[in-house]
C-alpha cells in the first residue's frame, strides 16, 4: 500500500539503525510526543534495537490520557440524566473516573453511544429532537476541525438540543511546560505529524529557538520514526536547534489554512488542566462566547465537579517523560487493561497500554 509498505522495509530500517549508532557519541534523551508513535516504536521493537546511549521517553500526546479526571466525572454525570444521549469515541468509555467509567454507566442503563465522527452526533441530535445530545469532544489539534464543524453544522441546522463537552488540548504549550520544568531531561522532540498536518509547525519554531532544542516533525511508520530519530541526533551532535520536517509527504510549514479557519471561528484558547500534569496556561480550546449555548458544561451545570487523582498512578510522571510505564509499582499488578488505575493503561494510544500489550513488563 502506497505510503505504508515502503515505510516498513527491513533493509532500510537496518541502514537507519546503523546511521543512528554511528552518529550518537554520548547519552541522549529524545521524546516522541504522540501516543500513536509510541505504539509503533514498541510494537515494531525499535526501542529494543536502538543503542543504549539513546533513551526514548514518551510524551503527553495521547488525548484520552490527558483528559482530566473531572471531565470524565462530568461526562458521567451528564450521561446519567434520562433526557441525554451522550455520544463519544469508543476509547473514552473505559477511562476511569473517580468511582466508575462511562461503560459501566452505559451498562446500568444510561444512553451512551459510540460514534465514529462528531457529525454522527449531529445526526443523532437531528433524529432525536426530544433528547439532548452531548458529544464528548476530546483531542488535540487533529480533531479540532471536525469537532468545530460539528458545532458549526448544529448552529446552521438550528439544533438547540446539541452540545459538546469540550476537552481540547494543544501540543506546543505542553512541550514548553516540559522544557521549562526544572527536572526536564528531554533534549529533542519528535513532533506529531498529524497535528502538524493541520496546524503546520510555525508555532514550534520559537520553542526550538528559546530552549535550543531540535524538533523534528515525524510520521508514524517505523521508517518515519527511525529517520526522525536520526535527524534529531544529527542536530544534537552538531549543536544545532530548530524545526525540521521529516513528514514532508503530509506536512507543510503553514499547515491546512482552511481547517485552521474553521477552528478559529468556533474555538478560542484557554487554560486547560491536563490529567496527571495540572493546569497549563493557554493549552486548550473552549467555545467562543457567541457559541456558548453549545457548551454542555454550562448547559448541565456540572462546572463545580472537582476530583483528586489516585496516589498510586504515576501517569503524570510518565506523560512528562520522567518515568517509563514499567517503573510504576502498580504496572501489571493493580493496574491492567482490564482494571486500569489511569488512562494511559486503557487508551489505544497510552504508553502503559503499549508496554503491557507488547511485553515491556518488569
Amino acid at each position: 500500500m502506497k505510503y505504508v509498505d515502503e515505510y516498513r522495509g527491513e533493509g532500510e530500517a537496518q541502514r537507519f539503525l546503523e546511521a543512528i549508532r554511528s552518529t550518537i557519541t554520548r547519552p541522549r534523551t529524545v521524546m516522541e510526543i504522540c501516543g500513536g508513535q509510541t505504539h509503533t516504536l514498541i510494537q515494531s521493537g525499535i526501542d529494543r534495537m536502538l543503542p543504549d546511549a539513546l533513551t526514548l521517553v514518551h510524551g503527553p500526546g495521547c488525548p484520552v490520557c490527558v483528559t482530566p479526571l473531572e471531565l470524565i466525572d462530568k461526562a458521567i454525570a451528564i450521561a446519567q440524566r434520562p433526557d441525554v444521549i451522550l455520544a463519544s469515541f469508543g476509547d473514552m468509555l473505559r477511562v476511569p473516573g473517580s468511582e466508575t467509567d462511562l461503560l459501566a454507566v452505559k451498562a446500568r442503563g444510561a444512553d451512551v453511544r459510540v460514534v465514529y465522527s462528531p457529525l454522527d452526533a449531529v445526526r443523532l441530535a437531528a433524529a432525536n429532537p426530544d433528547r439532548s445530545v452531548v458529544f464528548f469532544a476530546v483531542g488535540f489539534e487533529t480533531t479540532a476541525p471536525p469537532n468545530a464543524m460539528a458545532v458549526w453544522q448544529a448552529k446552521r441546522q438550528g439544533l438547540e438540543n446539541f452540545s459538546i463537552l469540550c476537552s481540547h488540548v494543544l501540543v506546543p504549550p505542553a512541550m514548553e511546560a516540559i522544557l521549562a520544568s526544572p527536572d526536564n531531561r528531554v533534549e529533542g522532540f519528535l513532533a506529531a505529524g498529524h497535528v502538524c498536518t493541520v496546524m503546520g509547525y510555525e508555532e514550534y519554531e520559537p520553542i526550538a529557538e528559546t530552549y535550543r532544542v531540535p524538533i523534528v516533525v515525524t510520521g508514524f511508520e517505523p521508517l518515519d520514526l527511525l529517520q526522525g530519530l536520526y535527524m534529531t541526533l544529527q542536530a544534537l551532535e552538531a549543536g544545532r536547534w530548530g524545526v525540521e520536517n521529516q513528514y514532508t509527504r503530509s506536512v507543510r510549514r503553514e499547515g491546512n489554512r482552511s481547517a485552521q479557519k474553521v477552528v478559529a471561528e468556533v474555538f478560542e484558547r484557554c487554560d486547560r488542566r491536563w490529567r496527571g500534569i495540572g493546569v497549563i496556561p493557554a493549552s486548550g480550546y473552549r467555545l467562543r462566547p457567541a457559541l456558548a449555548r453549545f457548551d454542555a458544561e454550562s448547559r448541565f451545570d456540572v462546572g463545580d465537579i472537582s476530583t483528586r487523582e489516585s496516589p498510586l498512578c504515576i501517569a503524570g510522571e510518565i506523560l512528562r517523560g520522567l518515568k517509563k510505564p514499567a517503573e510504576c509499582g502498580e504496572f501489571g499488578r493493580r493496574c491492567t487493561p482490564d482494571d486500569p488505575l489511569g488512562a494511559p493503561m486503557v487508551s489505544s494510544e497510552g504508553a502503559c497500554a503499549a508496554y503491557y500489550r507488547f511485553g515491556r513488563r518488569p
